[in-house]
């Protein structure tokens, strides 16, 4: 019975491949990669000729057989385009079978896009929340940032150069105004970790262009010390704005902050006429 290594793979630097990692990725009888043409550059740099197969999100279901099947004659080895395999890239479907068909599955860890955006962002380390890749979708990525506004752990997520100032928005619309690290191209030669509040960074991020892969680390909710207001205040409060004339967007996140209600709760209260 052959055994299914995890092997993380740089996510930038080619030199954070580890010995061990390189070792065995020469050992095993098989890659399964994320990315073949990817991975080839990888084991071109370290001289390693071991076969390859595609193993990606289109067709992880289909080549399960495949590789379950070279499992049964030998080792192999399942990668991602960089970082630990099977964390928010392809791979739980194929842990889950080999498990089930017997086969040990051990991990080769290595570099993570994830803990190094975390451990360098200067906010709190001792509990945080993965998010994954936030939803592509506006309502949906509204919707999942607004099921963690209370959340006093650090937040995690990956996010796509051309969608982050869409969630920096957003952010600071369910969120409010937070600190936050923005880290992109990890360990590559334009890497770049920036470290401020939410409106801070809208304001970086509109007038830079954003490149390569980003990840967003944003500080958890402070227990605020104040009481909750009643419906009734905040009914008076957001309808005070209103006729002050701002938006009811921008009155429900005012009022959501000084109220402590969540902004979308505030928006959507009925007012008398």
């Amino acid at each position: 019975m052959g055994t299914l290594y995890l092997i993380a793979t740089p996510i930038g630097n080619l030199e954070d491949l580890s010995p061990r990692a390189a070792r065995m990725l020469g050992e095993v009888d098989l890659i399964a990669a994320e990315d073949t043409r990817h991975t080839r550059k990888l084991l071109s740099h370290f001289n390693i000729n071991t076969p390859l197969t595609s193993y990606f999100e289109h067709n992880k279901l289909s080549k399960l057989d495949t590789v379950l099947a070279a499992l049964r004659r030998g080792d192999v080895a399942l990668v991602s385009d960089g970082g630990m395999p099977a964390i928010s890239d392809p791979g739980y479907e194929l842990l889950h079978a080999a498990l089930a068909a017997g086969h040990e599955v051990r991990p080769l860890p290595g570099p993570s896009a994830l803990l190094a955006a975390l451990a360098v962002s200067g906010l709190p380390t001792d509990a945080f929340v993965y998010l994954g890749f936030l939803p592509r979708k506006p309502l949906e990525r509204r919707r999942l940032l607004a099921e963690n506004v209370s959340d006093r752990r650090t937040l995690v997520a990956f996010e796509s150069p051309h969608r982050l100032r869409a969630a920096l928005a957003d952010i600071e619309a369910e969120l409010g105004e937070r600190p936050l690290a923005v880290a992109r191209e990890l360990t590559k030669l334009y890497e770049e970790i920036f470290r401020g509040a939410v409106s801070a960074a809208r304001e970086y991020f509109a007038q830079v262009p954003v490149r390569g892969e980003v990840t967003i680390v944003i500080g958890g909710c402070i227990e605020s010390v104040q009481e909750k207001w009643s419906p009734e205040q905040v009914r008076a409060a957001l309808q005070a704005a209103l006729q002050a004339g701002e938006s009811r967007s921008q009155a429900a996140k005012e009022v959501a902050q000084q109220s402590g209600w969540p902004r979308r709760e505030v928006y959507r209260l009925e007012l008398p006429d």
